[in-house]
């Protein structure tokens, strides 16, 4: 049977793309009901594809409920409001000050729910030059130093994942589940706020610790982490290894055995790991002058046999068919045409399963109009067009 800690929680999310989106979901898998409130018609700008759901939207947004309101029309506003005592938390990553100028900032909203937590996931935070600049996750990655840590040196690099996006996201999650704990404890609420150039500073922190420790940049080595031994090599077919030596001499030394060079052992240039990082260039020259010389699958065996910390350097569809992701069950059987990545626990031994679908716009508007309105009251919004109940 499922544990769903946050079962009995219920979430109002203002959210669009991808962070506060990926937030919600995880909050979801968690058993929360997440009440997306949607513009009528196309809804959320990521449904962009066949049938208004994109890939992306479906992977972000399966098991959601759609509630689809004309928020520029004050009885809009008044609808959510009706939902607001029924709601633990509100989730958004709108620019800031949006939703407040809508009437439905954190002021406006605890004073329908005075335990609401209230969370904000923006570019830049709440203030400050850059408070109301436009922020995507190539800006997120750029500012927050990202593309100079993954880059070589002098060419920042750009990344083929939404890194600073979903960083966010899990950034929102954790102080969104922060302050449930919180509230819990004290019967409070709390303002949670985030922003994408403060979630990349967690994915950059080593690389500033090396700047606050040595107060000079490290050019030099491009991507590489400047104190670790780590190598990505070519083998006779083509493919890629990755090791990571780590400060531990005994991983140095069940390289040389795996690689059946003992002598290096004794080169005063490798004898320990300092000398190691400082002839480091000199090191991975050997190193890939021997991986090239057999096959990924006889350096998997010899380094499996010696301890070597090591992984193959995975595609996605590698990832996917691997063994050891299809034992961790990380990836959802086809649902509307489209497997998904499951969330990223287990309770009990079981991993959380999203509800349900991904919903159209509006699929669920009739649903929960009802939990607060009568039967006439709401047909005359639905005739109003304030709100939307889809197909």
């Amino acid at each position: 049977m499922q544990h769903l800690p946050l079962k009995g929680i219920r979430v109002l999310e203002f959210g669009g793309y991808i962070s506060a989106p990926y937030a919600s979901s995880m909050l979801c898998a968690l058993g929360a009901d997440v009440v997306k409130v949607e513009k009528p018609g196309d809804g959320e700008d990521f449904r962009r594809g066949a049938d208004n759901r994109s890939p992306y939207f479906i992977q972000y947004n399966a098991g959601k409920r759609s509630f689809a309101v004309d928020l520029k029309r004050p009885e809009g506003i008044e609808a959510v409001k009706a939902l607001l005592p029924r709601t633990d938390v509100v989730l958004e990553n709108m620019r800031p000050d949006k939703l407040a100028a809508l009437g439905l900032g954190e002021e406006e909203c605890r004073a329908q729910r005075p335990d609401l937590v209230y969370a904000s996931a923006s570019g830049f935070g709440n203030g400050g030059p850059l408070r109301n600049r436009p922020a995507y996750d190539t800006i997120g990655q750029a500012f927050g130093g990202l593309y100079t840590v993954l880059g070589e040196a002098g060419r920042p690099a750009l990344t083929g994942s939404c890194l600073a996006d979903l960083i966010t996201g899990v950034t929102t999650l954790t102080g969104v589940l922060a302050a449930l704990v919180g509230r819990a404890a004290t019967g409070g609420g709390q303002r949670v706020e985030t922003s994408l150039m403060e979630a990349v500073s967690t994915l950059t922190v080593d690389a500033m610790t090396q700047y606050f420790d040595n107060g000079h940049e490290d050019p030099y080595c491009g991507s590489r982490h400047p104190q670790a031994q780590n190598f990505c090599l070519k083998t006779a077919l083509g493919d890629d290894i990755a090791l990571h030596l780590s400060s531990s001499q005994k991983f140095w030394l069940a390289l040389l055995e795996a690689m059946d060079r003992p002598d290096l052992a004794d080169d005063p240039r490798f004898t320990t790991y300092d000398l190691r990082m400082k002839h480091y260039t000199a090191l991975v020259e050997i190193v890939e002058a021997e991986f090239v010389t057999k096959s990924s699958a006889e350096w998997e065996k010899r380094l499996t046999e010696a301890d070597v910390p090591f992984a193959p350097v995975l595609t996605m569809s590698g990832f996917i068919e691997h063994p050891q992701t299809q034992w961790l069950e990380l990836v959802e059987p086809e649902r509307e045409g489209l497997s998904l990545l499951r969330p990223p626990w287990r309770f009990g031994g079981i991993r959380p399963e999203r509800p349900g679908k991904a919903p159209r716009v509006g699929e669920h508007t009739l649903e929960l109009a009802s939990e607060v309105y009568d039967e006439a009251r709401v047909q005359a919004l639905l005739d109003a067009g304030v709100l939307f109940a889809g197909a």
